[in-house]
């Protein structure tokens, strides 16, 4: 089966990239902004990377992060990795979600990522 994240990788469309990484938007974002880091050695989990490559990974998530603050201006972000496939990962091949936020883009943004377990989220009340 083929990997779209290796074939996005071959195509050479990228955001940015770094010597062990590469970024893209996402192709389903859940808003203006969201993309994908990627290590450009296909692994289904971002520990299967030695310590070289998931450094880089980082170093690029951070510079996207950065471009995207200066770009968009949001005021907050979501910063995930879906490690398995119980995890909700759909594609095997390693990647970080980088998800910009917006005041108002939902009506009550706490708890953040805690809501993929919704029974577990509003630990406040």
């Amino acid at each position: 089966m083929r990997c779209p994240f290796c074939d996005r990788l071959s195509t050479g469309s990228l955001t940015a990239q770094s010597p062990a990484a590469a970024a893209f938007p996402d192709a389903f974002p859940v808003s203006p902004g969201h993309t994908l880091v990627v290590p450009r050695r296909h692994a289904a989990s971002i520990y299967a990377l030695d310590a070289a490559e998931q450094a880089d990974l980082w170093h690029l998530v951070a510079q996207i992060r950065g471009q995207l603050v200066r770009d968009l201006r949001p005021d907050g972000f979501n910063i995930g990795v879906n490690d398995g496939a119980l995890a909700g990962q759909t594609i095997e091949h390693a990647h970080v979600h980088v998800i910009p936020r917006w005041k108002g883009d939902v009506p009550d943004p706490r708890g953040g990522i805690r809501w993929v377990l919704p029974d577990k989220a509003p630990y406040w009340e």
